[in-house]
């Protein structure tokens, strides 16, 4: 009896040892290739030999830290999804046997933890560590900005549980939720967590459906379109000149126009743009013009119809089917039974389209004009602006799995801290949810592809001069042909 404990300790013991190994090594992927994303759009010009040199890297490793577990929050549930399905398909096979429950149930409370950890602590600490000084009168150094970070964290931290403390009190004033709050690591941060989340589902509401129509116009500036009724060889013997011209005019002006050489060189960056890409797509073969663009536009718009569709069918469950709702993880366990109808094929299905609104969220949040600056650029962000992007993405990417779990994207329960949100127990938070994400995809869509008439309308009606359309004003600067190019004329 004896050595069968022992035998059960040690089985349970090398488990546990092997799910460890398992996400530290997916998590040390993760954070390369995150260190290699953010290196690639840090300034240059922050690498000093000082003090601000140190404070740079520690701020540059917690940055990466943060957008590794952002990754992963991404793909938690699309692995999750799939280690169901290859449990399905070989349930005694022994080289998947550490794909398991315990496995899947570890990597989403350590999403959760982390997640905690890099929003509430990391990057504040970051964020006051970068901006800090040191107090006055102190001797300056590390050990002063980090003083003062300390100090900073935890006025912080007071701020942020009186304004917890205060919402509590208006939305529920019942003393044993009041009292709740005193249990810091069991109810206050999950109900943070929770506040958090609800805000991250709500950006994602607002930037989701932007970029689902933004998405049509970026992949349109990555491909080459076809050439339809146009001469490739005429545009660019008139850019040419048009670049030629420009060049000499600039020569010619003297040192003294200041403002005149800034708008040359920037009217000539222009025109050298436009030749790049007039080569770009003369060198193109045939059927990447006539058949890559049109096949990736039909794909977008496939799976921008099969994301409508299917959250037009959550609603209906919604109204019909109390077990819609995403509150819980009652199902069956890992590798119980298949969550989709479809089996196989509707798991990959389901997995395409939580990267597709994934992908359209950052396009998204990055087209609006609010965060219109917080784009990232090649070899010239900022470390401040790094820990503000890897913010944003890390709320957006938390708030991922339960998007997709409310809009019915796919039926896995989430797991975890991800299933204890308070809100998603509510009816008519969700199915609002769910109306309002169908209403505002639907009117963007119209919008996006309707624009091209709205724009023809109103010049004949003679209101392109009243910028009553937003394409209106991008057609004063770059000067769009019925075929939908840019002319250089």
């Amino acid at each position: 009896m004896e050595a069968d404990e022992v035998t059960i300790r040690e089985q349970n013991f090398h488990s546990q040892v092997r799910e460890y190994t398992i996400c530290f090594l997916l998590f040390a992927v993760l954070y390369i290739v995150s260190y290699f994303v953010i290196t690639r759009y840090k300034r240059k010009a922050d690498e000093q030999e000082d003090e601000d040199a140190i404070v740079n890297r520690i701020s540059l490793f917690l940055s990466t830290f943060t957008l590794a577990v952002s990754a992963g929050a991404v793909l938690l549930l699309p692995f999750s999804i799939i280690s169901n399905e290859i449990l399905l398909s070989f349930p005694q096979n022994y080289y998947i046997q550490w794909l398991n429950g315990s496995l899947i149930h570890g990597l989403w409370n350590l999403a959760s933890l982390f997640s905690n950890l890099c929003l509430f602590v990391l990057m504040p600490f970051a964020f006051f560590f970068l901006e800090s000084e040191g107090f006055a009168g102190l001797k300056k150094g590390i050990r002063a900005r980090i003083l003062e970070t300390l100090v900073m964290l935890i006025l912080l931290g007071l701020l942020i549980l009186g304004i917890v403390w205060v919402a509590s009190a208006l939305i529920d004033n019942d003393a044993t939720s009041m009292e709740s709050l005193y249990d810091l690591w069991e109810f206050y941060l999950p109900y943070l967590y929770s506040c958090i989340s609800l805000m991250g589902c709500l950006l994602l509401l607002l930037c989701t459906p932007v970029g689902l129509s933004r998405m049509f116009t970026v992949m349109g500036q990555l491909l080459v379109k076809p050439t339809i009724l146009e001469d490739l060889d005429e545009q660019m013997y008139i850019i040419t000149l048009e670049e030629e011209a420009i060049q000499r005019r600039l020569n010619g002006v003297s040192s003294t126009m200041e403002y005149n050489t800034v708008e040359l060189r920037q009217e000539l960056e222009n025109v050298k743009s436009m030749k790049t890409k007039l080569e770009r797509r003369k060198k193109a073969s045939a059927w990447e013009r006539n058949l890559v663009y049109p096949a990736v536009m039909i794909l977008l718009l496939i799976e921008t119809s099969i994301s409508v569709l299917l959250v037009a069918c959550n609603i209906l469950c919604l109204l019909i089917d109390e077990t819609a709702m995403p509150k819980g993880s009652g199902g069956p366990g890992i590798g119980s039974a298949s969550l989709s109808t479809f089996g196989f094929v509707g798991a990959a299905l389901e997995i395409i389209l939580i990267f597709y609104l994934m992908v359209s969220s950052v396009v998204g949040f990055y087209s609006l004009r609010f965060f219109g600056n917080f784009t990232p650029r090649k070899d010239d962000t900022t470390m401040t602006k790094i820990i503000g992007n890897c913010v944003s993405i890390l709320v957006l990417s938390s708030a991922l799995p339960v998007m997709s779990r409310t809009l019915g994207i796919t039926r896995f329960d989430l797991l975890g801290d991800f299933g204890r949100f308070n809100w998603l127990g509510n009816f008519y938070i969700v199915l609002s949810y769910n109306l309002l994400f169908a209403i505002m995809t639907t009117l963007c869509l119209v919008r996006k592809f309707t624009s091209a008439v709205r724009e023809e309308l109103f010049k004949a009606l003679g209101l392109d001069k009243l910028h009553l359309s937003n394409n209106a004003r991008d057609s004063e600067t770059t000067k769009p042909s019925a075929n939908g190019h840019q002319k250089t004329l």
